[in-house]
């Protein structure tokens, strides 16, 4: 009975540590997830993008081009060349990747795409695209709630809740507030 005994200051403290280092490797996943999505500048760091240029005959039309890109088994796989506008240009489909087809000039200009694997797989934890994820992302949402919560009491005196902490908290509070009232 010796257990039942502990103050609630005791049981915060037993339950915020080793609930920390148990969404210590979710936090991870999750920052730098979030980092990278909040920095994606255009681009979806998922993904490498890779971009070339081939010269090809002048003059194609839809048929050749495919018969001419066939031709180079090094090149990603051709699913559909599409006509853009007037027969000017053609689209190249590619797996993984799209082009385009100059006939005036004989070029074509193209962009494949490959899954960086373990960036992808943060993101789609983050963004729960995995089936089942959301019970563990609401999980580890309140045992964000919880640390925050159990973190103010946890610290006592003129450090804690009481003295300096509850300008530092107050200021935790006014910073979104303020960031989405004025921005």
């Amino acid at each position: 009975m010796k257990l039942l005994n502990k103050s609630l200051t005791y049981w915060l403290r037993v339950i915020h540590r080793d609930l920390g280092y148990l969404m210590a490797g979710v936090c991870i996943v999750y920052a730098t997830s979030g980092f990278l999505l909040n920095h994606m500048d255009g681009k979806d760091r998922a993904y490498k993008t890779v971009e070339a240029t081939l010269s090809m005959d002048k003059g194609l039309d839809a048929e050749a081009v495919q018969a001419a890109w066939n031709a180079k088994p090094e090149l990603p796989v051709l699913k559909k060349v599409l006509p853009v506008g007037d027969g000017q240009a053609y689209r190249l489909m590619l797996q993984g990747g799209i082009g385009v087809y100059n006939p005036a000039e004989g070029v074509v200009e193209y962009e494949t795409h490959e899954k960086r694997p373990i960036i992808y797989w943060f993101n789609s934890l983050h963004y729960n695209r995995v089936q089942g994820w959301h019970w563990m992302g609401d999980f580890f949402a309140f045992s964000l709630a919880f640390f925050a919560i159990s973190g103010l009491f946890l610290v006592k005196g003129k450090n804690g809740l009481g003295g300096r902490g509850k300008w530092l908290f107050l200021l935790g509070i006014l910073i979104p507030l303020a960031y989405v009232l004025f921005a």
